[in-house]
């Protein structure tokens, strides 16, 4: 039998988060992810044993791997995740094997946080991240609960993050006032000032939602990454 698709199934795995395609992210965990990677000489990124995930983002696993409902972390945070609502529902996984990971066929892209960066990120976004990483909600200035809260995750710390996208995102560099959809903004510097700007003007549909009445204002200097979408769709419910 034969056909491309063995050709991956016949990659050596690597140790820690590393993307199988476009659409997909592979995490080699532990013993077993070592010993492929001194087969290729070595070069990959390690997860520890244990990374964190959004629940429900396993499609597949080789190996002894453990699932573990991962809360807040800390009262402060289980706090603001019951007020804000923030969508980042997590869940440790560890052992030793390879671990893959989708969110709905969304784009996958890596980033990584090295010792004193900082990003924001809107946890819808959030697919997994390597344990080293420090992380808390926070609220953009500004955003009142008219705007839908707009409350957001910050990462900091080294290590990896993999973000999911609902579309090819553009990432937009910032040297000058940017504004983008609220539900359009996936990651930005968190160095960047934030805010929300209102759109109140009748007949004003300025974007690709109901009218668009507020969107998140970016001031200084980084980047934002806008996924080419407003999100999944809100299934309609009938009777």
């Amino acid at each position: 039998m034969r056909s491309q698709l063995f050709q991956q199934a016949q990659e050596i795995s690597q140790p820690g988060m590393h993307l199988q395609n476009h659409k997909m992210l592979r995490v080699g965990l532990g013993e077993d992810s070592a010993r492929s990677a001194s087969v290729e000489g070595g070069g990959g990124r390690r997860a520890g044993g244990e990374f964190y995930a959004r629940q429900g983002a396993m499609v597949a696993y080789q190996g002894q791997v453990d699932f573990d409902y991962q809360g807040a972390g800390s009262v402060g945070r289980f706090l603001k995740k019951a007020f804000t609502g923030e969508g980042m529902p997590l869940m440790k996984v560890s052992g030793r094997g390879d671990v893959f990971l989708a969110r709905d066929a969304w784009d996958i892209h890596l980033i990584d946080l090295e010792g004193q960066d900082s990003i924001t990120v809107n946890g819808d976004n959030v697919l997994a991240f390597e344990p080293g990483l420090a992380w808390d909600i926070k609220r953009v200035q500004g955003a009142g609960m008219a705007a839908g809260g707009l409350f957001n995750t910050t990462f900091t710390g080294q290590g990896r993050i993999a973000i999911a996208c609902h579309g090819t995102p553009v990432l937009l560099n910032i040297d000058q006032p940017t504004f983008v959809d609220t539900d359009s903004a996936v990651a930005w510097s968190s160095s960047l000032r934030t805010g929300v700007r209102r759109t109140m003007k009748a007949g004003a549909l300025i974007g690709r939602g109901s009218g668009e009445a507020f969107q998140l204002s970016l001031e200084g200097q980084g980047f934002v990454l806008v996924q080419a979408s407003e999100g999944a769709p809100v299934p309609v419910q009938t009777g």
